[in-house]
């Protein structure tokens, strides 16, 4: 029998006091894309849209003289400020705490309930804020390309594998689409992941299944908002405005030329976009194995002044920071960044606009986090989050593909 204190108004308060104000402190930090780019609220407006002025162009209506005459002024030409129209994605994650743990943890207060609860809350933060650092770089891109198919083994392309994608994914459900999404070859569920030799085992293969082929989490395809992927790869019209228009609209892609990188590689893609009036520094995400390579050659322009930091260069660190045209450029490991590819991020040019960050509470439900289950013994709590990433200026970030590490 439940406890006479254990009802949802308990729940409710207990939660708020030990979790609500907190979960900032307790976002993991391998979530890097999650906590460097900052999140603003914004309304939704027409079209249930996210509007985000942008200038795209210089203003040029100058005038030029060599006499001291009161000359004429030609006329202005204004720059070009457009209305870029985002589009978010709500993600929500449910979890199930029941009555019985709910009942045990009540009457203890709150030492007795955070201890009840800090393994469920704990696990739901990481795995939502994984799947939103996912969709943060590869929204609409797809978790990875199916390379080959023996049964139910799944190998995807080497360039298109992520750790930080598949480690804790037995059990997550996945769709399968054709290249260009034109066809659904149909759903799975992930049986076994082999982190060694990058091979996926499901419970059943769709039928007509073929190399090329994308996975996406299950339900995903149509329904994210765009990665940086998608949004430095677009060539045409992306938060309705066109890149064939605008040199800043579109992302710079640099290709690593089927070998390991390099510094001078960084330092040569960085320069398309400071040729689009980048100056300011970059963030270059890399897959952990590409770290390795980049380690080895960490002797080229690295910088040590006055601000030096040992956690910038030494060996096994979490960032090695150098000079370039740009200014500093500081690299840094991803588990979520594909082997293939690395991101040159103009950090100040990236934010996160949405109506809320990640929350447990429930949209017009105030402090109310919990809820009864109709058909079984338990409540249930929800993770939250409606939100897109957007970019003011991809022309001013690079895609580096074609990486092959030698790690």
């Amino acid at each position: 029998m439940q406890s006479p204190n254990n009802n949802l108004t308990t729940l409710n308060g207990l939660f708020k006091e030990v979790y609500a104000d907190k979960l900032e402190n307790i976002i993991p930090d391998g979530v890097k894309l999650l906590k460097m780019i900052p999140f603003v609220a914004k309304d939704k407006q027409n079209g249930s849209l996210y509007h985000q002025p942008v200038v795209l162009g210089l203003e040029h209506g100058v005038t030029f003289s060599t006499g001291g005459d009161a000359f004429t002024l030609n006329n202005a030409i204004a720059g070009q400020i457009k209305d870029a129209q985002v589009q978010g994605t709500q993600l929500v994650l449910r979890s199930i705490l029941s009555y019985t743990a709910a009942s045990r943890s009540v009457g203890g207060g709150v030492r007795a309930f955070e201890d009840a609860t800090k393994f469920l809350v704990g696990n739901m933060l990481r795995s939502v804020a994984r799947k939103l650092e996912v969709e943060l770089l590869y929204g609409q891109v797809g978790y990875a390309i199916i390379g080959a198919t023996a049964g139910t083994l799944i190998t995807p392309v080497t360039a298109e594998w992520a750790p930080g994608i598949w480690a804790g994914s037995e059990n997550m459900p996945i769709d399968i689409w054709s290249a260009n999404l034109s066809v659904y070859r149909g759903s799975a569920n992930v049986v076994s992941v082999d982190m060694t030799g990058q091979t996926i085992t499901v419970d059943t293969l769709p039928a007509g299944t073929i190399p090329t082929d994308v996975i996406y989490h299950y339900g995903a395809q149509g329904n994210e908002f765009a990665g940086i992927h998608a949004i430095m790869t677009n060539t045409g019209t992306l938060f309705n405005i066109n890149a064939t228009q605008y040199a800043l609209w579109k992302g710079n892609i640099f290709s690593a030329q089927n070998a390991a990188l390099s510094f001078a590689k960084i330092t040569e893609a960085a320069a398309r976009a400071v040729e689009k009036g980048l100056d300011s520094p970059l963030t270059c995400l890399v897959n952990p194995r590409t770290w390795s390579d980049i380690l080895q050659d960490q002797a080229a322009l690295r910088r040590y002044d006055g601000s030096y930091k040992s956690a910038e260069v030494e060996n096994g660190s979490e960032a090695i920071k150098f000079h370039s045209q740009n200014g500093v450029i500081e690299i840094m490991p991803s588990i979520y960044v594909k082997q293939g590819y690395a991101y040159l991020l103009a950090m100040d040019e990236l934010v996160r606009i949405g109506s809320t960050d990640i929350t447990f509470r429930r949209p017009g439900q105030g402090d109310e986090f919990f809820r009864d289950l109709e058909s079984a013994a338990g409540y249930e709590l929800r993770a939250f989050t409606d939100q897109a990433v957007f970019s003011s200026a991809p022309g001013k970030m690079v895609l580096i593909n074609n990486i092959v590490n030698d790690s």
